[in-house]
């Protein structure tokens, strides 16, 4: 095949959503499925073992999607960097009292082994300052992680309204002529 051709069946980076939860990662999903990418996540949400098992299955997905969102993608930016060369990474974040606040109100009492895995803790109540601290720290360790890389990150706010005019430049793709999603908005 010559590399004319090549270049055209070539498949776009892979597009890792890398913010946590509850901080508009639905419509980053949709926004991604909207401009063509083969979308999966939350991955690994019912395994018992995921602490375990979330690497192994995270590098065997990764060759079936373009893009990935929520959990357990977060925890594993550094190593999705690694294996897959050139992928972009957009980091989801709000503010950290809207977060929480959606966090409790999403996933109140309710224990996950995701969640333990993530936190150390199943569950938001009672472990708040737990939850933001993993929260601010994960945010930070993401930044620093890229710094110098700027083809490589963006940090968007979707629930603050930002949305095509940021993600499409970033992802060298034209902006639909619709508006952005916004999934999963509270009440």
């Amino acid at each position: 095949m010559d590399n004319a051709i090549a270049s055209l069946a070539a498949p776009s980076p892979k597009v890792f959503g890398i913010g946590f939860h509850k901080t508009g990662t639905t419509s980053l999903a949709d926004a991604l499925a909207g401009l063509g990418y083969r979308v999966t996540g939350p991955d690994g949400l019912g395994d018992p073992d995921i602490a375990a098992n979330a690497l192994p299955m995270a590098l065997r997905i990764a060759c079936q999607f373009d893009a990935f969102q929520d959990n357990p993608w977060p925890v594993l930016f550094r190593e999705m960097d690694a294996a897959f060369p050139g992928s972009r990474f957009v980091l989801t974040v709000r503010s950290p009292e809207a977060w929480m606040a959606s966090v409790i109100r999403h996933f109140g009492a309710s224990s996950t082994p995701m969640r333990r895995w993530i936190y150390g803790a199943g569950s938001p109540l009672g472990a708040e300052a737990t939850y933001r601290a993993r929260y601010d720290r994960h945010n930070q360790e993401v930044v620093d992680f890229f710094a110098g890389r700027p083809r490589d990150l963006l940090v968007l706010r979707i629930t603050e309204g930002e949305g095509w005019e940021r993600l499409c430049p970033f992802l060298d793709r034209q902006p639909p002529d619709r508006a952005f999603p916004h999934s999963n908005r509270a009440a």
